[in-house]
């Protein structure tokens, strides 16, 4: 029985040091997630229902990957602080309407209780509604114009052109909180080179270089004056600077990203967020998320792929090379750093659409 005993309190002490263990684990998570991502994405969005071509008005035929960028990163808004969902100016109208975003949020909502079910960190859409905000484009009186080089930079930004966008940045960056600013640019990036020029206008050279220690810059394409303006201006700034790589996530070709795929298992049978996800981008038909590298390259720092203040790692959003003499990342080995991963992150998403309705 002596020996019984002592086998069995073995037993007994080794199960509990592995109780231990895993509350270890769990609160090793739990401070994880106090250091979770701040983040802002900034997109020249469309309305529900948007084409990429054909007899309709122009601002009816924005980007659709733009939509689908956002039902897919609303799938993961439970792994980041969001501060902040910016409608900019961008593609054909160059108009900016933050109630194209409300209607997405609106169908959000109506999927929030099955999601939450999986996660509670799901934000409420009401909580995300309240960090909505709209930039300035041609609806606002503001000609912008897209592509390089198009028009001096100071047509689009500098006095009287700050919007309540610009303004939400500056106040973002300006929280006492230690965790930089995650920009995610889909559209144009006037609204954050508005509030760029706004307190480098205003403040002192020392508060200036504060400000911009705190952000972290995500754009995709060259798509307003701007672009060059933040690369020429500021080689300090945080810059990924994704001209071509963020292709690799146009997945037409690919049976596990092309519209089969997609209607499958996304499009239909997913609830009233997943209904909207268009069946085309402007590169192709079935996934064509041109902008989702900008939190994509989030995501996996989140599964411990990568460090995100280190964009020369592999990546779900590509990988990229720092240019000489700057704190800017360029394109590097190209679409097949993102396209390589496909399989990981496409079967998260397909995870994440069943939720809608589970």
């Amino acid at each position: 029985m002596k020996k019984l005993f002592t086998f069995t309190t073995i037993i007994t002490l080794t199960i509990a040091f592995c109780v231990f263990c895993d509350n270890g684990d769990a609160n090793q998570k739990s401070s994880a997630e106090t250091e979770r991502l701040r983040v802002i994405m900034m997109s020249d969005f469309p309305p529900i229902g948007v084409v990429k071509g054909g007899d309709v008005p122009n601002n009816q035929k924005s980007d659709p990957d733009d939509m689908q960028s956002m039902v897919r990163f609303l799938l993961y808004a439970n792994e980041f602080d969001i501060e902040g969902l910016i409608a900019a100016a961008g593609t054909f109208a160059m108009e900016a309407h933050k109630q194209h975003m409300l209607d997405v949020l609106d169908r959000y909502e109506k999927v929030y209780n099955n999601l939450q079910k999986h996660d509670p960190n799901y934000p409420t859409a009401d909580e995300l509604r309240s960090v909505t905000y709209e930039g300035l484009g041609n609806n606002h009186g503001l000609s912008i114009k897209w592509g390089s080089k198009t028009q001096p930079v100071m047509d689009i930004i500098g006095e009287g052109k700050d919007s309540e966008a610009s303004n939400a940045i500056i106040a973002a960056a300006d929280k006492p909180d230690p965790r930089p600013l995650w920009i995610g640019v889909w559209g144009t990036p006037r609204e954050v080179s508005q509030a760029i020029w706004r307190v480098r206008n205003d403040r002192s050279e020392e508060e200036f270089k504060a400000f911009i220690s705190k952000l972290r810059i995500f754009l995709i394409a060259y798509q307003d004056a701007t672009h060059g303006w933040l690369m020429d201006e500021f080689p300090d700034l945080f810059i990924i600077d994704s001209r071509k790589t963020y292709q690799g996530m146009f997945g037409g070709s690919d049976p596990i990203s092309d519209l089969d795929w997609v209607n499958e298992h996304i499009r239909n049978n997913h609830g009233p967020l997943c209904d909207i996800y268009p069946h085309e981008g402007m590169g192709c038909t079935g996934v064509c998320e041109g902008d989702s590298p900008t939190f994509m390259y989030l995501v996996s720092a989140n599964r411990g792929i990568n460090d995100p203040e280190d964009p020369t790692q592999p990546s779900w959003g590509g990988q990229y090379v720092r240019k000489e003499n700057t704190n800017h990342y360029v394109d590097g080995p190209g679409k097949t750093s993102i396209s390589k991963w496909r399989e990981d992150y496409q079967k998260e998403f397909q995870e994440r659409a069943d939720w809608c309705v589970e």
